[in-house]
């Protein structure tokens, strides 16, 4: 039984929570605030996804949540680079119908129930961001991903009694994808805040051997959580105040000789 959208954005909210508590104090720990600076930002991105593949026939969108980490490098004046790698993502397809199962060469199992192509990839986004006064940014550029697995799942639920199977598919599918990026957002505090925005994903690479019609179409909606930049400012500022106080010591001295 599928479980209701609004449900699994509660469920999200309560993940990227938990989340936050845990990577706070074990990355903080290891390297967060190391890695943050005035020029770098290091977290977390998690969200959810809804992808579609073209010329498939599936009614319904695949929704899965992603999970990851990124480095948001500040360029110039209000311009940045963002990156980094969505280590668990999920691409594909849902409520295939029987010509794409024929396309798939997947022969149909007896029981009533939906099928959908699941593919897994590890996304690196390297896009150029601009962030406007308001907080508001906007992001553009290219993105790649390089499979894991593929398989098409069949779930059924007829009568109370759940079925699952899953089949490999990834010999049919090209390990490396490729496409465009589009996206905005919003910090929601003015430095070093969590950010929620959204992103587009345009596939034009293949993404089965041999067949140019098929290519990736995803929704992004993302949460972006710091990593330890608390702590990298408060030690910056500490440093400051430490030159500061060197700076006074040295015009005391100057003026007692």
């Amino acid at each position: 039984m599928k479980i209701p959208y609004l449900k699994k954005f509660l469920v999200l909210g309560m993940m990227l929570f938990s989340i936050n508590m845990q990577s706070q104090v074990l990355l903080s720990l290891i390297f967060g605030d190391k890695l943050n600076s005035d020029g770098l930002e290091f977290g977390l991105e998690g969200g959810m996804n809804f992808s579609s593949i073209s010329n498939l026939e599936g009614d319904q969108p695949l929704s899965k949540f992603n999970l990851g980490f990124y480095f948001d490098i500040r360029l110039k004046d209000q311009w940045n680079l963002y990156t980094g790698v969505l280590v668990k993502s999920k691409l594909g397809d849902n409520d295939l119908s029987q010509n794409d199962l024929d396309f798939l060469e997947i022969i149909p199992e007896p029981e009533e129930g939906k099928y959908s192509q699941n593919i897994e990839y590890f996304l690196i986004p390297a896009l150029m961001k601009y962030t406007f006064n308001n907080r508001i940014y906007a992001e553009a550029g290219p993105q790649i991903g390089y499979m894991r697995k593929a398989w098409v799942e069949f779930n059924s639920d007829v009568g109370g009694v759940e079925i699952r199977k899953k089949l490999s598919n990834s010999v049919k599918l090209n390990k490396i994808d490729a496409g465009l990026a589009f996206g905005a957002g919003y910090r929601l505090l003015p430095k070093n805040g969590m950010t929620v925005g959204v992103r587009y994903y345009l596939g034009l690479a293949n993404v089965y051997k041999g067949d140019n019609r098929y290519k990736h179409n995803s929704l992004f909606l993302k949460v972006n959580i710091p990593i330890g930049a608390k702590k990298a400012k408060e030690k910056a500022e500490e440093k400051e105040k430490e030159k500061e106080k060197g700076v006074t010591k040295k015009e005391e001295s100057s003026v007692n000789e």
